[in-house]
């Protein structure tokens, strides 16, 4: 990565707004997973059906990262030996294990409590960060940003008032959405230290070949089919590839030269735009609840500038990845 590029990660404008187009972009991937089923004939009960639709996806957001930066660095983006280690235990984590789980899980779990518990990979990503990987310390203004965000997932996720917000919990239910969201967090502390030794972009590109290939291995074991219903469907799975590789490519890179719990904190928007979005694209504008929906994205707001004003103050303090790889 060039001086120039990092300086622009590590700036608070330049921080703000990448992280905010890979939020948006992951947000938009909620209604488009639903319309997508809908195209491909995919049943909600259909686990395996929905796990070789999603290895398809990342497999070919594999590829687009590889074509893409093989044609701007005009060589070919291949790992070198000592990168298949690191690339496989990334897509163990980060996409084989977060979305195995994740869609095990969702067929025996509550949309509102999946949504929340997802959500709380922010968080465990920051205390896993300070008390497993020891990447940086932990301190009680991030603790208050983090529960300030998560606030907001929860109330976007109300369902008009809090006597009708129910929290259940079952092992082959959340408690699998749980894990995912486990999987998640450890990635991104993984991302973090791999990166200090291994181009990011790489990393990320080659995990969602390895992890696709998992996923579409699980899917056709289980007996799972993609039905194409027309080329609107191919569409809105390349939309769907174009996602997951530019917005986890943009944040691998955030992750390589910024503390985790700088630019988790921001993951909160994720499920915020994922609400806005959905009531857009899938017309379900009457579950929208204009005062509600601002309250939820100060609350995230107010919790990205807690964290975010100790990354300005300790950034040095907190183990700057850019410091130590370049």
């Amino acid at each position: 990565m060039g001086e120039r590029q990092e300086r622009l990660l590590t700036s608070t404008w330049g921080a703000l707004l990448a992280a905010a187009f890979c939020c948006l972009l992951w947000g938009s991937a909620f209604p488009c997973i639903k319309i997508g089923y809908a195209l491909f004939d995919i049943a909600g009960t259909d686990t395996a059906s929905q796990m070789l639709f999603a290895g398809t996806r990342f497999l070919l957001a594999g590829a687009m990262v590889i074509v893409f930066v093989s044609i701007a660095r005009r060589r070919l983006l291949a790992p070198k030996r000592t990168d298949v280690g690191a690339i496989c235990l990334l897509a163990l984590f980060q996409t084989f294990g977060q979305y195995a789980f994740f869609y095990l899980g969702l067929a025996h779990a509550a949309g509102t409590t999946s949504s929340v518990i997802e959500a709380s990979a922010n968080f465990f990503a920051i205390l896993l960060s300070a008390l497993a990987f020891r990447q940086e310390r932990l301190t009680g203004r991030k603790v208050a940003g983090c529960l300030l965000g998560f606030a907001g997932v929860v109330l976007i996720n109300l369902g008009g008032s809090l006597g009708n917000f129910s929290f259940s919990f079952s092992p082959d239910g959340e408690g699998m959405i749980l894990l995912s969201a486990l999987c998640s967090a450890t990635s991104s502390c993984l991302i973090q230290r791999l990166s200090k030794w291994h181009d990011p972009v790489l990393l990320s590109g080659w995990q969602f070949v390895v992890g696709g290939l998992g996923l579409m291995a699980m899917g056709v074991a289980g007996g799972g089919t993609l039905s194409p219903t027309g080329p609107s469907a191919i569409a809105l799975l390349a939309y769907m590839a174009f996602i997951s590789a530019a917005a986890y490519s943009v944040w691998s890179l955030l992750l390589s030269v910024n503390s985790v719990s700088r630019i988790s904190v921001y993951g909160f928007l994720n499920p915020v735009f994922g609400f806005v979005l959905s009531a857009v694209l899938l017309g379900e504008h009457q579950l929208v609840d204009p005062v509600r929906s601002i309250c939820a994205l100060v609350l995230v707001s107010a919790g990205i500038v807690v964290v975010n004003r100790v990354g300005a103050r300790a950034g040095s303090a907190t183990s700057t990845p850019g410091s130590e790889k370049h």
